[in-house]
């Protein structure tokens, strides 16, 4: 009879000896102990945690960005695609976290800014490894990074070498017989526009692209009007000019060709 029949074994998750803790699976103690300000002063705190954060969306990121770099090279643009929504939801949180820091006073952060000098995020590798794997790939950087491990500069040349995000989608179009040479690709970019039919899958994956894009600019643009609404004009801690070096990012695109694409539509 069907109630006899075995079902699927049931695990006892409450019963399985204590072998694995959530505080041990996250390793809480090692992270809550990385927070060390260099100062009395209160909200130094929220400046660290803030900013550790964001180097682990941005390890995320990387991870995320590599899987859809490589799930179009494998021509599963369905994967790509869902990874991409991964990352434009994180990407809006990074914009919205700058709220929180914007809790912090100019004044209490003069507190404590003269404490991180030479320190500042110009000095991410993670956020230029993001760069440099969307395209953004400028070699000058390297000699930006004075206090940086050999490890992580292996990285950013090793993201300097490796396909971009760009290069993956050429290979897309290519795998579907679309021609891809500098005097072609607008072409074939007009061709899957103008022929949904045929091609929406490349173009929704376009559109992935180009809001990756948008929301990076956003997020610079949020990230400069904080810098100029605690530090106005002040030079950076690590030594660039601040908010005006940052203005001046704010006008980058990692897919320039897909906000060209526009005009020609």
């Amino acid at each position: 009879m069907d109630g006899d029949a075995p079902g699927p074994p049931r695990r006892q998750f409450g019963e399985e000896g204590g072998l694995l803790s959530y505080g041990g699976y996250l390793r809480l103690p090692e992270l809550l102990a990385q927070q060390r300000p260099q100062s009395q002063a209160p909200d130094e705190l929220l400046f660290i945690t803030i900013h550790q954060v964001y180097e682990l969306w941005f390890k995320l990121l990387l991870h995320e960005l590599e899987g859809a770099r490589e799930a179009m090279f494998a021509g599963e643009l369905w994967q790509a695609r869902h990874l991409f929504r991964r990352v434009h939801a994180v990407e809006r949180v990074l914009i919205e976290q700058v709220d929180v820091l914007e809790t912090m006073t100019p004044q209490d952060f003069m507190a404590f800014r003269a404490n991180l000098a030479p320190a500042s995020g110009f000095q991410s590798v993670q956020f230029r490894e993001l760069e440099f794997l969307s395209g953004l790939r400028d070699e000058r950087y390297l000699s930006s990074f004075r206090h940086i491990s050999e490890e992580e500069l292996a990285r950013l040349r090793r993201r300097l070498a490796e396909p971009t995000l760009w290069d993956a989608y050429l290979t897309a179009l290519s795998r579907r017989g679309l021609p891809v040479s500098d005097k072609e690709i607008m072409s074939s970019l007009l061709a899957v526009a103008r022929n949904r039919g045929s091609y929406d899958d490349l173009w929704q994956l376009a559109e992935d692209l180009l809001t990756h894009d948008e929301t990076a600019a956003l997020w610079r643009m949020r990230h400069v009007q904080m810098v100029e609404r605690q530090i106005g004009t002040k030079s950076g801690t690590g030594g660039s000019t601040g908010a005006p070096y940052l203005r001046g990012r704010t006008r980058l695109h990692y897919f320039p060709l897909l906000w060209e694409l526009r005009a020609w539509l």
